[in-house]
Order: structure tokens, then C-alpha cells, then sequence
């Protein structure tokens, strides 16, 4: 696959970007069939793409050989219907055998996941993300977050790069982004994509959609697709009224239960898929579960939520 593809495919989306699960059964094994499942639900619901085995998807705690088979599962269960970007991350070496391992099981594209515990220079992580990029003819698109944070000369010089065709920030320095995409706007032309991938990025996506910035993960996509959907549709209709409601009376209140854990992001959209009925299991160490008050909170927020969308009917 050439980068064009993926990139026209991202382009103009359809529905929230999907960033599953990985699903464990009762002994922490990956569970493939509950997975496959997982994904084909979240494709039949309307995502954009599948991003597999991303941070949502634990990527930290999966084995190379899970992790190939968590790829190629997704890609079974999206059958084509819409791309499929598996994570990449570690060091250099690693992170180059993951996006080998993505492209035997068949996916579309990559996302670059930042470098493990070391905090690089930009010469040096310009250097790991073009050996990255030049390691398999899949598509590449560069995280920006934690230990991984660009200037603006260093994202003109990845845009210039063969094989990259955007960039998700995690980050959430909107004066930095700002320069970010003026930078690349006027020094390296084309049609570099750009991303907000901070946690729950609905919270922050009216801003982010200021910068021009319009594609942006869905983690409550997850477990209430209904809720996303709407979210997605009122931002492409310039419906202000829907999104302020949806950000007034469930996102917010989630953005605040999630920050009541450490790992929260993770593990509190999980227990939001086991309470939508599909037992995906629990997180991996280190991640913990969260705990039984905020569980039925988020039972009680989801209800909320669904609630605003009858009133809207």
C-alpha cells in the first residue's frame, strides 16, 4: 500500500476514529473472538477506522506475538470497510519489528507511539521516526506526547519525510500546535493530516477545530458509538447546540471521573464496554480496575448520555 491511500481514506471521515480495546479472558489471555467481535461492532456502528493495539488497546502490555495477532484480527473483523492502523513504539529496533509485524497481519497503516523512557533530542527523534517510516512501505502518522514533543521545524522535516503523512497530538499546547501548522503550511506544502488525540478528545475538539484540526480519537466510541456519533455529526453540522449539550451533561462529567484514577483512560473505557454487555475482560498490570463507585457512576453518566440523545430526537 502506498501512503496515499490511508491518507485520502482519513481525510475526510465518515464517523469518530475507533481505538478498541484489546480483549482478555478470564485467565488475562488475549481473547480473539471477543476482539474480533469488539471491532466488528465498532465498524457496523460507523468508525472511520480501526486503530488497533493503540493506547486505548494496551499496546504497553502486549506480547509481539499478541499484538501481531490482535492486528491481524482487526483486519479480519473491518473487512475492508475502513483503514486499519496498528501502534508502533519502544525503541528504534522494536518499534521497527512491531511495524513488520503490523504489515504481515495486514494493516494499513502505522502510529508511532512515543520512544520508551528516554527523552531524545529532536536530531534524535527525527532520526528514530525516519528510520520508522523508512522500515516498511506503511503509512506512518507521529504521536506527539509525553517524551515526544516537536518543534515546529522538527514536524515540517517529518512532513517533508517519505512515508509520513500526519501527526496526532497528545500534548494539547495549542499555541504549539498553532505554530505547528503554520509551519508546515508555509514551509512544507501538501497534505500533511493532523490529529487531536488527547484523552477524550470531544472535550477539546471545538478548540482543536479552530487550528483547522478536525480529525480526532473517539475512546467513548467504545462503549456509547450512539453518543460519539452524535458528537461527530453536530461538529460536521456546525450543530453548536448539540455539541455544547453533549459536552454540558456527559462529556465533561466524564472528563471528571476519568481524572479521579491514574489510568483511567484505559480503564474506565474498558469497564465502559463490560458495561455495554461485551466482557473484554480486565486491564493488564500495570493499569488497575476502577473502583465499584466509580463503575456505577459511569453507569449512571452513560444513561445520562443517552437520555440527551432522546431529547434531541
Amino acid at each position: 500500500m502506498t501512503p496515499a491511500p490511508l491518507a485520502a481514506r482519513l481525510r475526510s471521515p465518515s464517523g469518530p476514529l475507533f481505538f478498541p480495546v484489546t480483549a482478555y479472558d478470564p485467565d488475562g489471555a488475549v481473547d480473539l473472538d471477543v476482539y474480533r467481535t469488539h471491532v466488528r461492532r465498532g465498524v457496523e456502528a460507523g468508525a472511520a477506522a480501526v486503530f488497533a493495539c493503540c493506547g486505548t488497546g494496551e499496546f504497553h502490555a502486549l506480547l509481539p506475538e499478541e499484538f501481531e495477532a490482535c492486528v491481524r484480527a482487526a483486519v479480519e473483523a473491518a473487512e475492508g470497510r475502513v483503514p486499519v492502523v496498528a501502534g508502533a513504539g519502544y525503541g528504534t529496533a522494536l518499534a521497527v519489528r512491531y511495524a513488520w509485524l503490523a504489515r504481515t497481519a495486514g494493516a494499513d497503516g502505522l502510529l508511532a507511539l512515543p520512544p520508551y523512557l528516554v527523552h531524545a533530542g529532536q536530531e534524535g527523534l527525527l532520526r528514530h521516526y525516519r528510520q520508522l517510516a523508512g522500515a516498511t512501505d506503511l503509512p506512518l502518522i507521529v504521536y506527539q506526547r509525553d517524551n515526544a514533543v516537536f518543534t515546529p521545524h522538527t514536524v515540517v522535516e517529518l512532513a517533508r519525510t517519505q512515508g509520513i503523512i500526519g501527526f496526532k497530538d497528545g500534548l494539547g499546547d495549542l499555541d504549539l500546535m498553532q505554530r505547528i501548522v503554520s509551519a508546515v503550511r508555509t514551509e512544507a506544502p501538501g497534505d500533511f493530516l493532523y490529529f487531536n488525540g488527547l484523552p477524550t478528545a470531544e472535550q477539546t475538539q471545538l478548540a482543536y477545530r479552530a487550528l483547522g484540526i478536525t480529525l480526532y480519537s473517539s475512546a467513548v466510541f467504545c462503549f456509547a458509538p450512539e453518543i460519539a456519533l452524535a458528537f461527530h455529526r453536530a461538529l460536521e453540522n456546525g450543530d453548536e447546540n448539540t455539541a455544547h449539550r453533549l459536552l454540558d451533561g456527559f462529556y465533561r462529567p466524564f472528563v471528571e471521573l476519568r481524572a479521579q484514577g491514574r489510568g483511567y483512560a484505559v480503564a474506565l473505557v474498558k469497564a465502559g464496554v463490560r458495561l455495554r454487555g461485551l466482557d473484554v475482560g480486565e486491564v493488564r498490570p500495570p493499569l488497575h480496575e476502577p473502583s465499584e463507585d466509580h463503575v456505577k457512576q459511569l453507569a449512571q453518566l452513560v444513561e445520562r448520555g443517552y437520555a440527551l440523545l432522546e431529547e434531541d430526537a
